[in-house]
């Protein structure tokens, strides 16, 4: 299974692996950071119902291609084109077809690089992250004008102490590996090269649990109940709302703009 192949190339956007009880689906963008455009929002999707209604499938492991990023985020460019980053109709699942896509089989994050921005949102919607020593964690919206809206501000919150997830959250600063081991934001931290085995490891350590008994104590951990997660739905409409107040203030413009200038935003307040 995979998605249209990087134009120019043969190489499929994303690649989606079974190892036994265990379906590996990477971002196979390294030449973009593993960014996330509308056919990696698809596949992704589709590998999660794929794992959702397969009773063979136990786990799922989500990784990045190469040893630079985990993910960068939205595709900018394919943005920049006037392109969808969500599929018409399939805008429920959110971010990466991923974010807000629910399912009862247990996700890892296997973080093979920077997460920033979409790349920690991706993370943050995982059960349990393994990262590489070099890996950071971060949400620096708020340095263009724009706000996290993957699911980040909500979750950064829930998932760390308090004061640590309000300081990275307003300051844009990024953590470390180790700080985000310390913190409790990832599960173990592994040398460069052994995320992905790693990850998979861990996933058969799952997988070789009685499958009905795991699926049914994360849907009570999340209270998920129809295939949703009801105390998240206040906080993800609190999003939708903020954000379309935010994306189309003279900030937003002002914040990638400045970026790209390579300069200090002046920012308005408005």
């Amino acid at each position: 299974m995979t998605t249209p192949a990087e134009p120019g190339t043969s190489a499929p956007k994303v690649l989606v692996e079974r190892r036994g009880h265990v379906l590996v689906v990477t971002l196979n963008r390294p030449q973009a950071r593993n960014a996330v455009d509308q056919d990696v929002c698809l596949q992704v999707g589709d590998a999660v119902e794929q794992a959702e209604h397969d009773p063979e499938i136990r786990a799922l492991v989500l990784t990045g291609a190469g040893d630079a990023a985990f993910s960068a985020g939205a595709d900018l460019k394919a943005l920049s084109r006037g392109e969808r980053i969500l599929p018409e109709g399939k805008e429920h699942w959110s971010f990466a077809g991923f974010v807000n896509h629910v399912t009862s089989k247990p996700t890892i994050a296997a973080v093979n690089g920077a997460a920033l921005g979409g790349g920690t949102e991706l993370a943050l919607s995982c059960d349990l992250v393994v990262a590489v020593e070099t890996a950071t964690f971060g949400l620096p919206e708020v340095k263009r004008g724009l706000i996290a809206a993957a699911g980040g501000t909500f979750r950064l919150v829930s998932q760390l102490p308090p004061k640590v997830a309000m300081h990275a959250l307003l300051t844009g600063e990024p953590l470390t590996a180790q700080e985000a081991l310390r913190w409790g934001l990832v599960n173990q931290v592994v040398p460069a090269g052994t995320v992905l085995d790693r990850a998979v490891e861990l996933a058969e350590q799952i997988a070789a649990n009685a499958p009905l008994a795991v699926q049914a104590s994360k849907r009570i951990a999340y209270g998920i109940e129809n295939g949703t997660r009801p105390d998240e739905t206040r906080l993800w409409a609190l999003t939708e709302r903020e954000m379309a107040a935010v994306a189309t203030s003279e900030d937003a413009k002002e914040g990638p703009r400045a970026f790209a200038e390579k300069r200090a935003p002046q920012w308005q307040a408005r």
